[in-house]
C-alpha cells in the first residue's frame, strides 16, 4: 500500500513538474522575444560596430541595371505617312552599378549620418545580348527635348540645317550615356547623361540611436528636408528610407515608404506575400497600381500632374512628368506602360505590359527590416506631337508619350551573406522557438500523462480495497 502511495505521489509530482516545465516554456516566449528585440535593435543602429552599419558603409552586393531599348521599325512611315510607331524592344544590355562605397560618411549630433552615393556603370558583356556598340533606331532626344521649349519655326530650321529628324540611329552606349547632338549645338545628350563620376545626394538619414523606429528614415536629401519640384507640400514630402533598409519588426498590414531620386518623389509599397530567399523568410512589397494612377482615381496624385494638355486634363494614368526635376522633358512610367491608360499603349504598336516582368518589388526580412532582394523597373519616355511648322511632324495627329528605354535594376543578397544572416539571426530565433515549443509540449504531455496515470492508479487501489 505504501508502494502504491509512493507511485501516486510520484505521478502527482511528475504532473506538477510537467506543468512547471510548460509554464517555463510559456514564460520563455516573451523573454525570448525581448532578447531578440534587444539584439536586433542594437544591431540595427547605424553606428560603427553594428551589422547595419557594416552593410551601410560598404558597397554591398552587386547592383545590376538591365536596359531594353525600343527600336523603331517604321520611322519613315511615322514621319512621311503619319503611321503609328511600331517598336521592338532590344536587350538586355547590362551594367554593373553602385559598386562604389558611400563617400563622405559623417555622423551628426542630432543622431543622423550623411553621405554621398557615387554613380558608376560598368558594361557586363556576358549578361548582355550584344555589345553596347549595337545600333538602334530611337526617338531623337534632341528633337523631343526641344519640342516643348523652342519655337517650332526655329526648331524646324535647326532640324533641316543639321539634317535631324524625329528618329535617329544611335548606339546603345550613346543613347544611354550621352553623345554630341548637332541640334543642341553639340551639347552632350543621353537618357542617363551625366552618370559616371556623379553623385546622388547628399543624403542625411537617422541612425536610430535615440529611436530605433526612425532608423534609416531620410532626414534630408540635397540638404533639404522637402523637395521643390512639385510646388505642393504633399507631393514635395520626403517620406521613408532609400529602400535599402527599413526600421525593424515590420507589420505586414502597414505600407513601406521610400524616396527614389530616379523618379523625384516618395512612394509606398504594400505587402503582397511571403517568400523563401535562400532559406530566409522575407516579406514581398510591391508598388500598388494607384502609385501612378490618374488624379481621377487617386486624388493624392493631383499635385503630380504638371501638363494638363499632354495628360488630357489630368485623366491620364501611368506616367509621371519629371521635367522640373530633370531639367529635361522626361516622363517616367512602368515598363510597357504597365497600369497605365489604354491610350498610352495604343499610341505605340509593339508594347505588351506584363505584371510578372514589369512590376517593382522589395523582398524585406521582417525582423531586421533589411532589404535582401529587389527589382526596380522603370521606363523613360519623351513626348512629341503635331506641328504645322515642323516638317517631320506635319503628319503626326496626336501627342505621343514615346518609350525610349526601360530598365530593371536588381540586387540580391549573396549566399555568403545569406548564410551569415541565417547563422546569426534565423538559426537563433529558430532555436529559441524550438526550445519554447519543446518545453511547452513536453511539459504539457508530462503533466497530462502523469495526472491520468495517477488517477488510474488511485482507481485501481480502490477496487483492490473493495475486493
Amino acid at each position: 500500500m505504501g508502494c502504491r502511495c509512493d507511485t501516486v505521489c510520484g505521478l502527482i509530482v511528475g504532473s506538477v513538474v510537467g506543468a512547471l516545465v510548460a509554464v517555463f516554456g510559456a514564460i520563455l516566449m516573451p523573454v525570448g522575444d525581448n532578447i531578440i528585440a534587444s539584439t536586433v535593435n542594437k544591431e540595427a543602429v547605424l553606428e560603427p560596430g553594428t551589422t547595419a552599419y557594416e552593410n551601410f558603409a560598404s558597397a554591398g552586393n552587386p547592383f545590376y541595371r538591365q536596359f531594353w531599348l525600343y527600336d523603331v521599325l517604321n520611322a519613315a512611315g511615322v514621319v512621311e505617312l503619319g503611321e503609328k510607331p511600331e517598336v521592338k524592344e532590344r536587350g538586355p544590355y547590362t551594367y554593373r552599378t553602385r559598386y562604389l562605397p558611400k563617400e563622405n560618411i559623417t555622423a551628426h549630433e542630432n543622431h543622423t549620418v550623411s553621405f554621398l552615393l557615387p554613380a558608376g556603370a560598368i558594361f557586363e558583356p556576358s549578361m548582355s545580348v550584344g555589345p553596347e556598340e549595337d545600333e538602334v533606331t530611337v526617338l531623337n532626344l534632341g528633337v523631343a527635348g526641344a519640342y516643348s521649349s523652342l519655337d517650332h519655326g526655329l526648331l524646324n530650321f535647326l532640324m533641316q540645317s543639321t539634317n535631324s529628324s524625329l528618329f535617329q540611329r544611335r548606339s546603345v552606349k550613346e543613347v544611354l550615356w550621352g553623345y554630341r547632338d548637332p541640334l543642341l549645338l553639340s551639347s552632350l545628350v543621353g537618357v542617363f547623361y551625366p552618370y559616371n563620376g556623379t553623385f546622388d545626394g547628399p543624403y542625411s538619414i537617422f541612425t536610430g540611436k535615440d529611436d530605433i523606429s526612425k532608423v534609416s528614415l531620410i532626414d534630408k536629401w540635397n540638404d533639404q528636408s522637402t523637395l521643390s519640384f512639385w510646388d505642393n507640400p504633399y507631393c514635395d514630402m520626403i517620406n521613408g528610407t532609400d529602400a535599402s533598409s527599413f526600421p525593424p519588426f515590420l507589420d505586414k498590414k502597414e505600407p513601406l515608404f521610400f524616396f527614389s531620386s530616379d523618379i523625384c518623389r516618395s512612394v509606398s509599397a504594400v505587402y503582397s506575400g511571403s517568400h523563401d530567399l535562400m532559406g530566409i523568410d522575407v516579406y514581398r512589397y510591391k508598388l500598388p497600381p494607384r502609385t501612378l494612377a490618374s488624379p481621377v482615381e487617386n486624388p493624392d496624385n493631383m499635385c503630380f500632374c504638371r501638363d494638363e494638355l499632354v495628360t488630357r486634363n489630368c485623366t491620364l494614368a501611368g506616367v509621371l512628368d519629371v521635367s522640373s526635376c530633370r531639367g529635361f522633358p522626361v516622363y517616367i512610367s512602368l515598363p510597357h506602360f504597365l497600369h497605365g491608360s489604354a491610350h498610352l499603349s495604343q499610341a505605340v504598336h509593339g508594347l505588351s505590359p506584363s505584371e510578372e516582368h514589369h512590376f517593382t518589388y522589395l523582398d524585406v526580412e521582417p525582423t531586421t527590416g533589411f532589404t535582401l532582394r529587389f527589382a526596380k523597373r522603370l521606363q523613360v519616355n519623351m513626348m512629341y506631337g503635331p506641328s504645322t511648322k515642323i516638317t517631320a511632324l506635319q503628319h503626326v495627329k496626336d501627342y505621343t508619350i514615346f518609350p525610349v528605354v526601360w530598365l530593371n535594376e536588381t540586387a540580391t543578397v549573396d549566399e555568403e551573406t545569406a548564410d551569415m544572416f541565417k547563422k546569426e539571426l534565423v538559426s537563433r530565433i529558430d532555436l529559441l522557438d524550438n526550445l519554447q515549443i519543446g518545453l511547452m509540449s513536453v511539459g504539457s504531455a508530462m503533466c497530462v500523462l502523469c495526472a491520468v496515470a495517477a488517477c488510474v492508479v488511485k482507481r485501481g487501489r480502490k477496487r483492490n480495497i473493495i475486493a
